[in-house]
């Protein structure tokens, strides 16, 4: 593989130039090299590593479906299946995580990749990841703390993907409409970029009757939130919803069936098998669907190649910060718009679904309609 090739030059050009260091070098640029190893960037290793994998939640099917395994394929790729990966998921407890985040300090490992429960509440225990050598990779949320990379998709991005969505169903009408924005949850520094994307499309250009914030993101949360939002507008007098993502819009749709609203723009994200089959029959206008394979890979290539001692610039281009971290290594993933019209070029083209997933008798005939195979 090209990668691999590219990282044994780069391991072999490191390698003779510490032997020239060495032989020139003083004892103080020796003593510098250890304080930044101990800083968190990882000795140096060979592919026998053991890399920490720490998921936030289950509810959202993405996590165990995709994402694990992703992760766990591509870094026993990268280390000749030589690396162990230890796994945990926290189930949307961010105390419990803390204690997971504990566990693989206490287990040694070389490094973690850490998709955070809070953003906010884990910042002790990376701080301890930190202390102890361990440079930690955060995943699709940017965690705070000393974290050492970051990889997620672009998500004022994928909030402006949602709102320029649900203006175009919504057409001509748009100005004299309203709709409610179910926004996802406040520890989750993903969903106020989601929202502040949205935000830049739709404000100004259609009424917001009312607006969530949608406690660990429950779909049970959204629909009680939509029951509310229908109380108060009245059933007649909402013309479409912003959800943020796809499990909420399968709680909202719930709601606005239960009150007699069909026929009305619903946004998602994530591309879940089940908000596919929602937007085959009309249900869900659209979801924005996130390459979960090329996240994964790069979060293998950083959290493998912090673990070994070697630089992320092949890898990360960008840089992002954070209230705790400035000029984090970054690599943001591009999104793209799911509706009906694009279904067999993006999850059945990756491989996320096969056409035979989606189009179970109750959805065959929509799948035909829309050419699916």
């Amino acid at each position: 593989m090209n990668t691999r090739m590219r990282r044994a030059a780069v391991a072999v050009a490191s390698a003779a130039m510490a032997v020239s260091l060495a032989a020139c070098g003083s004892a103080e640029e020796a003593k510098s090299d250890e304080s930044t190893k101990a800083a968190g960037s990882g000795a140096a290793k060979g592919d026998d590593i053991k890399v920490g994998l720490l998921l936030p939640e289950n509810k959202n099917a993405r996590y165990e479906k995709f994402d694990k395994p992703l992760i766990e394929q591509k870094i026993k790729e990268l280390t000749d299946n030589k690396a162990t990966v230890e796994y945990n998921n926290a189930r949307q407890d961010a105390s419990l995580q803390a204690q997971q985040v504990d566990t693989m300090i206490t287990n040694k490992v070389d490094v973690l990749i850490l998709d955070a429960v809070d953003a906010k509440a884990i910042k002790n225990s990376v701080q301890r990841a930190k202390d102890a050598g361990i440079p930690v990779v955060a995943y699709d949320r940017l965690a705070e703390g000393p974290i050492s990379a970051y990889t997620s998709f672009d998500n004022e991005e994928v909030g402006r993907a949602q709102g320029e969505a649900l203006l175009k169903a919504l057409g001509d009408k748009a100005e004299d409409s309203q709709i409610v924005m179910m926004n996802g949850s406040v520890t989750d520094p993903n969903a106020k970029q989601f929202k502040d994307g949205a935000h830049s499309v739709l404000d100004g250009k259609v009424k917001i009757g009312k607006e969530f914030d949608t406690k660990e993101w429950s779909p049970d949360n959204a629909n009680a939130n939509m029951e509310s939002a229908i109380s108060a507008l009245g059933k007649g007098k909402i013309d479409g919803v912003y959800s943020a993502n796809d499990g909420m819009a399968g709680g909202i749709i719930t709601a606005l069936k239960a009150a007699g609203i069909d026929d009305i723009p619903v946004t998602g994200q994530d591309a879940e098998l089940a908000g596919v089959q929602r937007i085959l029959t009309g249900e869900q206008y659209m979801s924005v669907y996130k390459s979960y394979p090329q996240e994964a890979q790069v979060a293998a290539e950083m959290a493998v190649a912090l673990a070994k001692g070697e630089d992320l610039g092949s890898i990360a281009k960008d840089k992002v910060s954070s209230d705790s971290a400035k000029d984090v290594p970054s690599v943001l993933v591009p999104v793209i718009s799911l509706t009906q019209e694009n279904i067999n070029d993006t999850v059945i083209k990756d491989g996320i679904y096969t056409a035979a997933e989606i189009c179970t008798d109750k959805y065959k005939s929509a799948c035909d309609k829309l050419g699916i195979k």
